[in-house]
């Protein structure tokens, strides 16, 4: 038996090919799925199953379009009802995969159709549990989300089927088996979630707090329930299309690979009023943009935070990409369900300078002339988290939270100058670009962000001051 985990770090996302005697099966895939098809041809394997742990929120799983690639069959745990054709598990079936076994032990909680998988091995022993979001790394997956979906489910209600789940299903289980999570750290699914991808059950039992066993179930939902921030709020749009179903990847890639000159790229801004997102570093937007587009750059969490910024999943997009990244940024998109890209400027910014078209800039100062301009008693917004925030802050420092944003700005100026920043000047300048785009001019965005100005003599403090704004 080989399992191979395949771990993708700006979505904190983990799926798996396991492969026996010839036969593969993966489990909870990206929406991309030429990678597995290839692995499988690698391995000289055909792709038998296509296992779910449960209906995603975070990302567009690539159930369907591998299913129809491969004829591999579908699988969800008990209560599972999705709007294609697959195979719903009962609790406890086994399916066959080579020579070794995969049992579906149904744990809701998270989910109400959430199921751990565990691997049996050509000699009968057992292995591991690919665990979804049942079991992560030192945490638990939230139990907030289904109620998103389905109104009776409340958090709650889910705690306590988590609960149930892990005493019941999980920790009885060998301490030596492996725990497979779906995400790491970083993924919004879970709290307090390790960078560690997988671990023992056994030390998780010793670790993970969630797995105490002094725990009541009272006191589990409390403390499961406590300091859970809302979720983003492309998740429930997401689930809905991994349960109803979604257009094919290749589709997504021919409507939006269309490369459009300076001209036809103005018109279908104009025609289809696009919402233009620049993929680029935040440092090169800064110094040029076209006006009213959003940077939202390829390098930090893209695909979360186009989720966060971007409400409407069916937005119409128009791309702005370092040549030869166009078909990165639309993969990412349409892993989180915006599949709504219908071009991309050929030749990128510089295409647009060339042409000379007007482009706007964004003053930016480093951490050094930010303790200067401190001296001058300035409006300073803090875009960081509010957990972040709370840790440490510049005094006086007004607390509003990227994702926060659009909520917020009738409590931003656009008479006064002020001055925006973040931990290190990426959400910053997301920031900046969508007030830009607003409208706000008065304003300077740190480069750097908090990360240099900490090593400043500006004052700091971890008090929570009333400037906070929800």
């Amino acid at each position: 038996m080989k399992l191979e985990q395949i771990y993708t770090g700006c979505l904190a996302h983990a799926a798996y090919y396991l492969e026996s005697n010839g036969e593969a099966a993966i489990f909870d895939p990206l929406r991309e799925v030429q990678p597995y098809l290839d692995l499988a041809a690698k391995n000289k394997s055909s792709i038998k199953y296509v296992f779910e742990t449960h209906f995603h929120a975070d990302f567009v799983s690539g159930h369907l379009d591998l299913a129809a690639k491969t004829g591999a069959k579908i699988v969800y745990g008990p209560t599972a009802k999705p709007a294609f054709d697959a195979i719903v598990a009962v609790d406890g079936e086994l399916f066959k995969v080579g020579d070794c076994f995969v049992k579906a032990i149904h744990t809701p909680g998270h989910t109400l159709e959430s199921t751990t998988y565990l691997l049996i091995d050509e000699n009968g022993g057992v292995h591991g549990i690919i665990s979804g979001d049942t079991l992560f790394i030192g945490d638990v997956g939230r139990p907030d989300l289904a109620q998103h979906v389905i109104a009776e489910l409340t958090e709650e209600k889910l705690a306590g089927m988590l609960y149930d789940s892990l005493r019941n299903k999980i920790m009885p289980l060998n301490d030596e088996l492996i725990v497979y999570p779906n995400h790491g750290a970083g993924s919004a699914c879970g709290k307090k979630m390790s960078k560690e991808t997988s671990d023992t059950l056994g030390h998780q039992k010793k670790v993970n707090y969630a797995l105490d066993p002094s725990l009541t179930k009272e006191a589990f939902i409390k403390v499961l329930l406590d300091g859970l921030m809302p979720p983003p709020g492309y998740f429930p749009s997401n689930v809905l299309m991994n349960i109803r179903g979604y257009e094919s990847i290749d589709e997504v890639y021919n409507k939006g690979l269309q490369a459009l000159s300076v001209e036809a790229f103005e018109a279908a801004t104009n025609e289809t009023k696009a919402l233009i997102i620049d993929t680029r570093k935040a440092e090169d937007f800064a110094h040029g943009f076209i006006e009213g587009s959003m940077n939202i750059g390829l390098e930090g969490s893209f695909a979360q935070w186009v989720g966060e910024m971007v409400r409407d999943i069916k937005q119409n997009i128009l791309l702005i990409t370092e040549p030869g990244k166009e078909k990165e940024a639309i993969t990412r998109l349409s892993r989180v369900g915006y599949d709504g890209a219908i071009g991309y400027l050929d030749g990128g910014f510089y295409a647009w300078v060339a042409a000379g078209k007007p482009i706007a800039k964004i003053h930016r100062i480093n951490a050094d002339e930010f303790a200067f301009e401190y001296t001058s008693n300035p409006l300073i917004i803090d875009v960081r988290k509010k957990s972040e925030y709370d840790s440490e802050h510049i005094i006086d420092a007004v607390n509003i939270p990227l994702n926060t944003l659009s909520k917020n700005l009738a409590q931003i100026p656009k008479d006064k100058p002020f001055i925006i920043h973040c931990a290190g000047g990426y959400r910053s300048m997301v920031a900046a670009s969508i007030l830009y785009a607003g409208g706000w001019r008065q304003f300077t965005e740190v480069r750097g962000g908090f990360a240099d100005i900490a090593k400043t003599e500006v004052p700091k403090t971890n008090f929570v001051s009333p400037t906070t704004l929800l």
